[in-house]
């Protein structure tokens, strides 16, 4: 009788912590083994050659969100959770969404049924956009009891923005109940002014999204929403950071002992103003929130990653199709401004939806820009692709591992593959990438999910409803440190 129900052989094993030769043992689901010349397995998996990794976990990705009219976005549990199993993202956490004027259960009906479609474990931030007292003393309370333990909020977007005071109460109800915070950092009065003067200038073109949110309004919403969190003493983490000036803030925070952290994404990394830019509005593709930044800006970012100032790299994805709602005004999505069209019937830069699909390509960009050009070691690579997340978002030991008693999430990477990236070849329901035509170095052999191979050769095996809900209890990274303003803990007054 095999000793495994899957032994993965002979593969290059890297951690968060250290890169070593090993076999890994599977029974149920669960690495149980680590070791030279493991027993024999009922299915085995050659690694020679390869490099074996945690699977990814994705904390940052929208998919078959529902919009306030009854819409459903494009993108489904079972193409999204398809395209990230091909990528090396074996885990993600997506957008439970609140809508103004509605509680939190009666915002997405049927959204977490929705859910039970994705080929891989999943679980969910509860975005909060209209924090009545019924909304923090009842649901979020309830939502927490049951496993939902982040809430997000904006900053910036109508009619997703909540002021000052109303981030104040979020902040407060989530220290509570030891929730953790994420946060959309931009500001919504500096933006809405810089719109109207470009507007007036006859200014409509996708590079001038840029130009309406330059890093300035990124960095003061990000100093102020950490000022508010160290006021409140509420861990927080900041989403999406694209430059400089917003890591700067949240270095200066850590350097005072705030819980503050900060993740970034391979459009910040990799793209910039001249991907705004192009022949038949194609700039358009480019156009997501913050905006892409000068070129120059992607090395900046790459050193908050390696000072460790930004230690996670999500996807974001967030994906409208080019020729049915980025060419076409009044589809939905982010940031979507009114209707402006333009001569020749293109949106302006304000009404193009707002977002980049990536959830397949974010894990092969970042091992190719990354490992393979030797901006960071294998171990980083872990730490930035899943390890982290799950430390902050209260999976650890369970994702990001390879360790025995994590789940058997795996990825077998071919180091020395050399990959051009086509939309034609990706598995997500959007009809383009913005890294169409990108060559990387390094890519997925193999993916396993819960201790079955999910992806062989870029062939998606996992079925739709092999996930499961990933429930996450108290943890370390949500607790306040203790440090309040004069000693008085306003937060905790009931």
């Amino acid at each position: 009788m095999a000793a495994f129900d899957l032994v993965v052989r002979g593969g290059t094993v890297a951690t968060a912590a250290e890169v070593f030769e090993a076999d890994i043992g599977i029974v149920g689901g669960q690495v149980v083994a680590l070791g030279r010349n493991l027993a024999a397995g009922r299915e085995e998996v050659s690694a020679k050659g390869m490099v074996v990794t945690p699977g990814g976990l994705d904390p940052h990705c929208h998919l078959e969100e529902l919009a306030q009219d009854g819409s459903v976005h494009e993108e489904s549990f079972a193409s999204g959770s398809a395209a990230a199993l091909a990528g090396g993202t074996t885990s993600f956490i997506c957008f439970l969404p609140q809508w103004k004027g509605h509680g939190l259960a009666d915002s997405a009906p049927g959204y977490e049924a929705r859910a039970q479609q994705s080929r891989c474990d999943y679980s969910f931030h509860q975005i909060i956009t209209d924090p009545t007292p019924e909304v923090l003393e009842r649901e979020i309370p309830a939502l927490i009891a049951r496993g939902v333990r982040s809430l997000k909020v904006f900053l910036t977007y109508d009619p997703l923005r909540l002021d000052d005071a109303q981030l104040i109460q979020v902040l407060a109800v989530a220290r509570r109940h030891r929730a953790f915070v994420t946060v959309h950092a931009e500001n919504y009065e500096a933006i809405g002014w810089r719109i109207d003067a470009l507007l007036k200038a006859g200014l409509t073109d996708p590079l001038q999204h840029a130009w309406s949110r330059p890093p300035v309004v990124e960095r003061e919403a990000t100093h102020r929403a950490i000022a508010l969190a160290e006021l409140v003493d509420q861990p927080v983490q900041i989403f999406h950071v694209s430059c400089e000036e917003a890591a700067e803030e949240i270095a200066r925070a850590r350097a005072r002992g705030v819980k503050v952290w900060g993740e970034t994404c391979p459009q910040y990394l990799t793209l910039s103003h001249e991907d705004l830019q192009g022949a038949d509005f194609a700039g358009a593709k480019a156009v997501c929130s913050p905006a892409l930044r000068a070129k120059g800006e992607n090395e900046k970012v790459w050193r908050r990653i390696l000072d460790g100032t930004l230690d996670i790299v999500s996807s974001d994805h967030c994906g409208f199709s080019f020729a049915t709602a980025k060419r076409a005004p009044g589809s939905g999505g982010y940031g979507m401004g009114s209707a402006n069209l333009r001569a020749d019937g293109t949106p302006a830069f304000n009404a193009i939806p707002n977002g980049v699909p990536g959830i397949e390509t974010r894990l092969p960009v970042l091992f190719s820009e990354g490992v393979s050009k030797g901006r960071i070691d294998l171990p980083h690579f872990v730490r930035l692709s899943s390890a982290n997340a799950a430390k902050l978002f209260g999976l650890e030991g369970r994702k990001g591992s390879v360790m025995p008693g994590a789940d058997a999430d795996l990825v077998l990477w071919d180091p020395d593959a050399e990959r051009t990236i086509r939309n034609a070849d990706l598995h997500h329901a959007i009809d383009y990438t913005p890294w169409e035509g990108f060559a990387v170095k390094g890519f997925p052999s193999v993916t396993i999910a819960a201790g079955k191979v999910a992806v062989r050769d870029g062939k998606v095996l996992a079925q739709p409803g092999d996930g499961r809900f990933l429930a996450r209890g108290p943890y370390a990274m949500a607790r306040p440190s203790g440090r309040v303003p004069d000693g008085f803990d306003a937060a905790s007054v009931e």
